[in-house]
Formats: C-alpha cells, structure tokens, sequence
C-alpha cells in the first residue's frame, strides 16, 4: 500500500487500519526494560506481600505501581525549569 493510501485511510477513520502495520517490531518509546536487584530488609517484602496479596498483584506489580506514583508525584511537585 502507498503512503498516500495509507495516509488518506487514516485521515478519513472509517477503515480499521491495524492489518496494514506490521507489529512485529513495534516499541514503545521509553518502555525499554531494564532489570536491577534491590534488597529490602525482611520486614519490608513481608509488608509488600501483604499488600499485594490485598489487592490481587504480584509484589513486583506493587513495587513498580508506587515507584511510578511516587516519581510521578515528585515530578509534578519541581518547579519547572524555564532554562530549558
């Protein structure tokens, strides 16, 4: 399919375009996965399992969820920068 084609099928959005991609590669701009270790003391696996089993996920999913929150958070509470 030309581009023209593909770009008038999406201008026009009556067409499902999703068999015209080809997802095989497709990525997610910074989502790439990086894998670290961190070591907690015993009390506070113990308190995230607790935790996670309350709400149905996995003590990685609990550790990831907070993070991102807590990062979130600290991010909308900086200034912003206006010096780029």
């Amino acid at each position: 399919m030309k581009a023209t084609d593909f770009d008038k099928k999406v201008d026009e959005g009556k067409e499902d375009i999703i068999d015209d991609l080809d997802l095989s590669s497709a990525r997610r701009i910074n989502q790439v996965q990086k894998r670290i270790n961190v070591d907690f003391p015993t009390w506070v696996v113990e308190s995230l399992d607790r935790e996670a089993a309350r709400i149905g996920v996995t003590r990685q999913s609990i550790i990831k969820v907070w993070l991102v929150e807590r990062l979130q958070a600290e991010a909308a509470s900086r200034p912003v920068d206006s010096d780029g």
